[in-house]
């Protein structure tokens, strides 16, 4: 007995589109699956971390819970159609990367669409709103700090007030601010370079200690004359009488 199916036609991502799909197929896997667009993560398929989160009619929904066919007729907006058509990056997009509220990127897509329709709902939030906007989905890289900072640099984008570099940082916050290889050392700094340093918690190692160390210790420093005997002949004659 071959599996039921049925015809339904969506508007995905500002497009019209038609599948027959079967009629006991999720959502997230017809997004998935029919349609190509694997920018919805699956995780739980239970409806609680939140990865598979899209937006339908504008307001945020667990893909992974709900049937393909119900949708027919809607708008679905997934994580690949956040992007203006300039190809520039949405609010919520500008705001991850700025304040590097992502690390291995999984959690993210579902995270950018629950953003995307808070802040439209509350474009001026408080940081505890922030947070209690964000608490049903699940992230097990980043502690949430740069998330929530996120969140409020995402309205300030939408509020066309761009005040800097990581606004509202008041968690996660890095031992070294300098710019690092690759980087441009601002808010405007491309997305490749913010995945790359979020892929390392959002940190690098200091070497301040060990810079310190090696200039307190004569025998390990080198003369300025380039002699890497030099250090070594400083410490004998410094230990003789």
């Amino acid at each position: 007995m071959s599996e039921q199916t049925m015809q339904v036609s969506l508007t995905v991502n500002g497009v019209p589109r038609r599948a027959e799909i079967p009629v006991r197929r999720t959502l997230s896997d017809v997004l998935r699956v029919d349609l190509g667009l694997t920018g919805t993560h699956v995780g739980c398929e239970h409806g609680v971390c939140g990865a598979c989160t899209v937006l339908l009619d504008g307001e945020p929904v667990r893909s992974c819970l709900m049937l393909g066919v119900t949708a027919d007729g809607h708008e679905i907006t997934t994580v690949e159609g956040l992007s203006p058509d300039d190809g520039s990056l949405s609010p919520a997009q500008q705001g991850f990367v700025d304040c590097h509220g992502l690390q291995c990127g999984f959690c993210t897509p579902g995270f950018l669409t629950t953003v995307t329709a808070f802040i439209a709902e509350n474009p001026d939030p408080t940081e505890d709103e922030a947070r209690e906007a964000v608490g049903g989905n699940l992230c097990r890289c980043t502690g949430y700090h740069n998330i929530v900072a996120s969140v409020m640099r995402a309205a300030e984008l939408a509020r066309g007030q761009d005040s800097g570099a990581e606004p509202g940082h008041t968690g996660g916050s890095r031992p070294d601010s300098s710019p690092g290889p690759g980087q441009t050392g601002d808010a405007g700094g491309s997305v490749q370079d913010s995945a790359a340093e979020a892929g390392h918690g959002g940190s690098r190692p200091s070497t301040a200690v060990a810079d310190r160390s090696d200039q307190s210790n004569p025998a390990t420093s080198t003369p300025d004359d380039g002699d890497p005997a030099g250090g070594a002949r400083a410490a004998t004659e410094g230990a003789q009488p």
